[in-house]
């Protein structure tokens, strides 16, 4: 069975792509993903590295601040265009399963001009331009946030599910080192005060760095500190490092951090929310503002709404308000616990099974 996976250009989209396409498989082995992707995404460097077989195209964004470049998504089009059909006609695949991005545009035009069934999954709060074009030709339209409903027009035969992101889901809590050994593990000797964990996506947030970097300067050791910087600006700041404070240049195993965490400082991409919610980590939201269409900020606004986080603008984000904010989440444990237990409320850490399964009960896999 046959199934094509559109979606890249960022990981944000991609990932997700990569957690379905693998609980499809886990859950019925006659599934074969292919992957179309663009030559200038992410994926060209992480899909060689997978298990799945796919192909990339010349494919282009919307330039929407510079829109005179748009000749070169116009051009690459039509080649792609006449790819993706070529792969449509020899795979006869059951379905597309599109995550969004420009990388997925093309390929759900082709799936829409063939009748081939559609799968969409959105991973923000606010839909992109091509999620909200292709949603009402949609079988099936999988949200990471329920917020997203009210932007989108649905066909008459669609069916929505507020399923969430999919990530790598935490494990069973009997299967997790305990909280003393997990800041152990960071070497911290103080096991006592709060851990204050500080990431701003793979690569790192140069704004957040500046902040936390002069914030640290006239902090004590009531709180300690994981800091990931992101590997380009490592050097500048690895002076920090002391014994309440841990500083990374990136974090391989997320999963030791989030267990050592009482706290987060991030910005609010939808994968990352999505874990911090599974793992119900109380946050200090800092969108990233120049995020397509301010995503970022639709997705931190949500979250806090709800009360399963604080959210603060990066031109507002201070040493002292980061101060202020950090203290009072520090001290009180009964604000921290109210907010672990809304954000957990909005976790779906089973997602890519229960897209997976979702999928796999639609007429065109019977």
């Amino acid at each position: 069975m046959n199934v094509l996976f559109a979606g890249g250009g960022s990981g944000g989209h991609l990932y997700p792509a990569l957690a379905i396409a693998r609980a499809m498989v886990a859950a019925d082995l006659r599934v074969v993903p292919f992957f179309i992707g663009a030559e200038r995404g992410i994926e060209r460097t992480i899909l060689p590295e997978t298990e799945f077989e796919y192909e990339l195209l010349n494919l282009h964004p919307l330039y929407r601040s510079r829109p005179w470049r748009n000749w070169r998504t116009v051009m690459a089009s039509t080649g792609s265009w006449r790819r993706i059909t070529m792969i449509a006609a020899e795979r006869s695949p059951r379905a597309l399963v599109a995550t969004g991005g420009y990388a997925a545009g093309i390929a759900l035009g082709v799936a829409a001009k063939r009748r081939i069934p559609i799968v969409i999954q959105d991973q923000n709060s606010v839909p992109g331009l091509t999620v909200r074009w292709f949603a009402p030709r949609a079988a099936q339209l999988h949200l990471g946030f329920p917020e997203a409903a009210r932007a989108l027009r649905l066909g008459s035969r669609t069916q929505v599910f507020y399923s969430g992101n999919p990530i790598a889901p935490p494990p069973p809590l009997n299967e997790r080192p305990s909280k003393l050994d997990a800041v152990s593990r960071w070497g911290f000797a103080d096991t006592a005060a709060p851990v204050l964990l500080v990431f701003g996506g793979s690569q790192g947030a140069e704004a957040i760095n500046r902040v936390v970097a002069k914030w640290l300067a006239r902090t004590g050791k009531e709180i300690r500190v994981i800091w990931a910087t992101g590997p380009a600006n490592f050097g500048k700041y690895a002076r920090y490092e002391r014994g309440s404070v841990r500083v990374v240049p990136y974090i391989s195993d997320m999963a030791s951090a989030y267990c050592a965490a009482d706290l987060a400082l991030t910005r609010a991409g939808a994968m990352t929310t999505a874990e911090l919610s599974a793992w119900g980590i109380p946050t200090i939201l800092v969108p990233l503002p120049t995020a397509a269409a301010d995503h970022q900020t639709h997705n931190a606004r949500a979250i806090a709404e709800a009360g399963a986080a604080v959210m603060i603008q990066q031109e507002a984000l201070t040493p002292e308000s980061l101060g202020a904010m950090v203290t009072q989440l520090a001290t009180d444990a009964g604000m921290r616990n109210e907010m672990r237990e809304k954000t957990l409320m909005r976790a779906r850490p089973d997602a890519a099974q229960d897209i997976a399964a979702k999928i796999l009960e639609m007429d065109c896999f019977k």
